[in-house]
């Protein structure tokens, strides 16, 4: 499986074409062979293939210009080391039971709250 091609996908799909974006989700996601997807879609393999070419061309064009997978994947990984060196600054500092109240709270997961709050004024965000 091609994880960069569906974090492409995840993040750029909506600006292929219809086509495009039913092809590479039978393709990527449904895992279907080139033949399948042709028999479904009333196509030649050929056309699949090329379809795929160009959608994969396309989101490759799209983060050589915009680069929203590659800011997601610093943006991680900046946080990942924030949060190991919070970890050790507070292995340092804190008691035991700080420490295991911090960790509670850099486990936790936001994104249900944060989906929430963005759904109410996503404007107030940006």
């Amino acid at each position: 499986m091609d994880l960069h091609m569906l974090r492409l996908l995840d993040i750029y799909s909506p600006l292929l074409t219809g086509h495009q974006r039913e092809v590479t989700d039978l393709y990527f996601n449904y895992d279907l062979s080139l033949a399948e997807i042709a028999e479904q879609k009333g196509c030649s393999r050929q056309s699949v293939s090329d379809t795929l070419q160009k959608a994969r061309r396309q989101l490759e064009e799209y983060e050589e210009k915009l680069h929203v997978c590659r800011t997601l994947a610093e943006t991680s990984l900046a946080q990942s080391l924030m949060l190991a060196k919070v970890g050790k600054w507070a292995e340092e500092a804190l008691s035991p039971a700080q420490c295991a109240q911090l960790k509670q709270l850099t486990d936790r997961d936001y994104s249900g709250e944060a989906k929430a709050i963005f759904e109410a004024d996503p404007e107030k965000l940006i």
